[in-house]
C-alpha cells in the first residue's frame, strides 16, 4: 500500500516517517496517517472564541468588554453589559454572535468584543 507523503498542513512533499508519526521538515507538523483522516472533519469547523481565547457555544452568557455604538442609531451598548443565551452564527461580516440585549433588542456582535461570563 502506497502512503501519501504530502503534509496535510502545508502541502509539502518532503514529509518523512519516524516510525510512528509522519513529520514535515518545512512547517514542523506531525501527524498519524490513521487518525488524520478521522480528525479532519473536526478541524474544519472553526471554534468561535471570545476576547480571552475561551471557546463559546450556543446558550452561553457573555459580557461586553467595551462600549459599542449601535450602527444606524444613537444607542450604545455599555461595557460590562451581560448578554444571556447567545447563538453562534457564521456572519460574513465578522458578526458571529446573534443575541437579544435588554433595552436595545436583537442584534449581532463580534466575538472579539465579548468575554465569557
Amino acid at each position: 500500500m502506497m502512503m501519501d507523503t504530502t503534509c496535510p498542513n502545508c502541502g509539502s512533499g518532503h514529509a518523512y516517517s519516524d516510525g510512528t508519526l509522519w513529520n514535515c521538515p518545512d512547517c514542523g507538523h506531525e501527524w498519524n496517517p490513521q487518525t488524520e483522516t478521522a480528525g479532519a472533519a473536526e478541524e474544519t469547523a472553526p471554534a468561535v472564541r471570545d476576547a480571552n481565547g475561551n471557546a463559546l457555544a450556543d446558550g452561553d452568557s457573555v459580557t461586553v468588554i467595551k462600549d459599542l455604538k449601535v450602527k444606524g442609531s444613537s444607542l450604545v451598548v455599555k461595557g460590562g453589559t451581560k448578554v444571556k443565551n447567545i447563538r453562534l452564527t457564521d456572519g460574513a461580516d465578522g458578526h458571529n454572535i446573534a443575541c437579544r440585549i435588554d433595552g436595545i433588542g436583537a442584534m449581532n456582535l463580534k466575538s472579539e468584543f465579548v468575554k465569557k461570563a
